[in-house]
């Protein structure tokens, strides 16, 4: 068993959105996502895979097909297979979240 704290991973980068992989396996991941104000993972889809937002800091705006959702810290949304998604910080603070998918759409060592 791993165990770890999120807040000692965290990494932002004035370029662009920081993906911190906090697990892994042949079956799903988990990342912590860290956006800076105005960085964003730009809406697409995944034909196989469920994915999940968790807030963990900030207040991000997630996009779920045809809806948009501001979230705050302890709030969470899916995204379904084949259901456009993703993630921007339209707000003023820095952002955290969790972000789940299942199953891995490229297993480690594949």
């Amino acid at each position: 068993m791993r165990i770890q704290d999120y807040r000692s991973l965290v990494r932002f980068s004035d370029e662009k959105m920081t993906k911190v992989n906090l697990y892994e396996s042949a079956k799903m991941f988990a990342d912590l996502y860290c956006l800076k104000p105005g960085q964003e993972q730009k809406v697409h889809s995944h034909e196989n895979e469920d994915k999940v937002y968790f807030v963990l800091e900030g207040r991000p705006t997630a996009t779920v097909g045809e809806s948009t959702y501001q979230l705050e810290a302890g709030e969470s949304c899916a995204a379904p297979a084949g259901e456009p998604h993703g993630v921007r910080n339209d707000s003023e603070e820095n952002a955290a979240l969790l972000v789940m998918m299942a199953p891995h759409p490229r297993p480690p060592g594949s």
